[in-house]
């Protein structure tokens, strides 16, 4: 119940940009870039508060060549 109270507001003041910012972290993690740059910025500006978990994003070739050298390990063996 939205009443006016202090301890109503400290609970919307958390609770909403935790969904939102989740929101966030969510496109970030489907490779976003607009998403990826405000989640690094959001970490920048809440460093010891808050922090969003970054996706790291593999070199496409080194996985290619990883997935095609086992794939032929597979096969000869």
């Amino acid at each position: 119940v939205l009443d006016g109270s202090e301890r109503v507001d400290s609970i919307i003041k958390r609770a909403i940009p935790w969904d939102v910012m989740g929101g966030v972290a969510r496109r970030a993690w489907a490779r976003n870039e607009h998403s990826i740059e405000t989640s690094i910025k959001y970490n920048e500006l809440r460093q010891g508060a808050d922090h969003i978990t970054l996706p790291f994003i593999p070199d496409e070739n080194l996985i290619k060549d990883l997935v095609a050298e086992a794939f032929v390990r597979t096969v000869i063996i």
